[in-house]
């Protein structure tokens, strides 16, 4: 059995070694990489004419993402015509490589040549619609003999140039409600509040409702049990005088994503018990509610630091 054994890990060792194939050489260093680099800093930099010093005559700039069976790719004059598109329309443009990451240049043994590939990070801001870019781009650069740019293929996050085209046209996203049954339901929920009553004000929320503010790490929630509780505990040093609702509250059903969302601005009052000690809370909230009209989501933009106030 032990002779079996080692005739079979000699036989899986055998195989394993013939499926590998050298077919070349890796570079981390190397003039190819010097001139990809260099083409597209001068890219970035407005600079045509040096671009276009790096490039092939039959050069091709292709989108690896693209779904087109029949793309021929952009040749050099579109390419360093959008050099001067990029110089007009961003603006703040950094584009360095990933951190972590470095080139390789590929040296083939058949006809295909020297290959680079290249993983980058770009960051930008579109002067006309404010799209920020701020996304990892990884390209691949097929070099000729002289190291000059054959083909350039690009394979990138196409959400953010999405959300820009669609920037230019102006489009609806939903419905706005001044008065709706989930704007009652917030009007109710902080009347129970300002009344003490956290029975009535939490039993509108599903039981897996989280509760956000900003004194809290953007990763850190509270559970309907947790914020009653932070509540009750609460009016043990302080007395609610009222909970004022400022201007109206927003309900809003959007299309995208089929959200429904109140907004709503509160002026609270308290008193501390310990001293007499006034203060005003001003209270921003969104309540998230599922279709059932139950709030799975309050998100307050305010600070409970007041109350710490001598």
């Amino acid at each position: 059995m032990k002779k079996q054994a080692i005739i079979f890990m000699m036989l899986f060792t055998v195989i394993m070694y013939s499926q590998k194939k050298k077919n070349g050489t890796v570079y981390n260093e190397h003039p190819a990489i010097v001139a990809v680099e260099a083409m597209v800093q001068a890219y970035f930099n407005g600079d045509a004419d040096k671009v276009a010093s790096y490039l092939a005559d039959d050069f091709k700039s292709y989108q690896g993402t693209s779904i087109n069976k029949d793309a021929k790719g952009r040749d050099k004059e579109w390419f360093l015509s959008s050099v001067k598109w990029v110089k007009e329309n961003w603006s703040y443009i950094s584009y360095k490589r990933t951190p972590g990451a470095y080139p390789d240049a590929i040296d083939y043994k058949d006809d295909d040549g020297v290959w680079v590939q290249t993983w980058d990070h770009l960051k930008a801001l579109d002067n006309k619609t404010g799209v920020k870019l701020d996304m990892p781009i990884h390209r691949l650069f097929q070099m000729t003999d002289d190291n000059k740019i054959k083909v350039m293929i690009t394979y990138d996050n196409d959400l953010p140039w999405a959300e820009r085209r669609r920037s230019f046209a102006p489009r609806t996203n939903g419905t706005i409600y001044n008065n709706h049954d989930n704007i009652n339901t917030v009007r109710i929920y902080m009347g129970a509040l300002e009344n003490g009553d956290a029975e009535k004000g939490f039993s509108f929320f599903t039981e897996d409702a989280t509760f956000t503010n900003l004194d809290m790490a953007p990763d850190e929630s509270n559970t309907v049990s947790e914020e009653k509780e932070g509540f009750l505990k609460m009016l043990e040093s302080w007395t609610i005088e009222s909970i004022d609702v400022n201007g109206y509250p927003d309900y809003l059903e959007y299309e995208i994503g089929n959200g429904k969302v109140a907004q709503s601005w509160w002026t609270v009052r308290m008193t501390r018990k310990s001293d007499g000690k006034k203060i005003k809370l001003p209270l921003m909230l969104t309540h998230d509610f599922n279709d059932e009209g139950k709030i799975i989501r309050e998100s307050g933009y305010y600070t409970l630091q007041a109350l710490s106030a001598k």
